[in-house]
């Protein structure tokens, strides 16, 4: 089963590193890792997703607290959260395309972050379904280049970080 956590971790030099050795050193993959600064500085904001059965999720869980800059560990998928990812991908749709390729924007509630004569650079926000959906819709249409951020997710008002 797929999980995603969420970690306060101190904004030092060798977090990352440290956390994602210890995903490596036990054979665990990380599917998603998105990092970001804190609304104070010093500290960041990590969402991980990853895969495993409830034993090794406790056994992840209980080895990322025991990491020095590790302040605090919740696996969300237990609780109400809200998650996003964002893409920007690049089309080259044949003219005819254009217009369609635009409304199937508009559609995904996506915007157009660059064009020149052949490409659309579009970018789209929304959950992991809706992200593979407007994916597979692009692709007929010829693209050319796309990055996709990992998962960031934040617990639903009631429940405590």
């Amino acid at each position: 089963m797929r999980h995603t956590i969420t970690l306060l971790v101190e904004n030092k030099f060798g977090v990352l590193s440290r956390i994602s050795g210890l995903f490596s050193g036990r054979g665990y993959n990380i599917e998603s890792l998105s990092v970001g600064e804190e609304i104070d500085p010093e500290y960041s904001q990590m969402t991980i997703v990853t895969s495993g059965d409830d034993l090794i999720i406790e056994q992840i869980t209980k080895q990322l607290n025991k990491l020095v800059d590790v302040i605090k560990v919740t696996d969300v998928t237990e609780f109400e959260h809200v998650e996003r990812e964002m893409i920007i991908i690049k089309v080259s749709p044949k003219p005819e395309k254009r217009t369609e390729v635009l409304n199937l924007a508009g559609i995904f509630r996506g915007r157009v972050v660059d064009s020149s004569e052949n490409t659309y650079t579009i970018e789209v926000t929304g959950d992991e379904k809706k992200i593979e959906a407007f994916i597979g819709l692009m692709k007929p249409m010829g693209i050319k280049d796309l990055v996709r951020t990992g998962k960031v997710a934040i617990l639903r008002e009631g429940y405590k970080k």
